[in-house]
């Protein structure tokens, strides 16, 4: 997902808008729709009712095609999808709205006309350790200290 958001022909102006929003397994439908805001307008936002929020999206979306990240999604509850969705109606054809999520139930309730799920592949051993080794024992430090590090991992 964050390799299709940060793609560069994405920022040649096939969006007008994009907004990729964490919204993890304790839904706050209030916090996820202020984080779009903040998202699409790069500005911080002070509303904080549900409505007032939704209308302020609506308003920002509207004729604009739009690409949103929903990342790490776990609500399977139709309502709470119906109001979150509500103001992705304004935009243009053409707008995408993309969903991470671990939970596989998901899927089966989100409300887009079109729903393709991309199953990940687990990492092997050898790739986990690649992507930990990365991120612990960054290529800055001096190779000694390194080399005796990944002994101990």
């Amino acid at each position: 997902a964050r390799s299709v958001y940060n793609d560069d022909k994405l920022k040649q102006q096939i969006f007008d808008l994009k907004a990729w929003v964490c919204v993890s397994d304790i839904f706050d439908i209030v916090k996820v729709t202020k984080s779009m805001i903040e998202e699409v307008t790069k500005m911080s936002c002070n509303l904080n009712d549900l409505n007032s929020l939704q209308l302020e999206l609506m308003d920002k979306m509207i004729n604009k095609k739009f690409l949103i990240v929903l990342d790490d999604v776990w609500i399977e509850d139709c309502d709470s999808w119906s109001s979150l969705t509500k103001p992705f109606l304004s935009g243009m054809r053409g707008s995408k709205i993309l969903v991470t999520t671990r939970n596989e139930n998901v899927a089966a309730v989100v409300p887009f006309q079109t729903v393709e799920v991309y199953h990940l592949n687990k990492l092997s051993n050898e790739d986990c350790w690649l992507v930990f080794a990365n991120h612990a024992f960054p290529l800055s430090e001096d190779s000694e200290n390194r080399g005796t590090l990944e002994k101990i991992g």
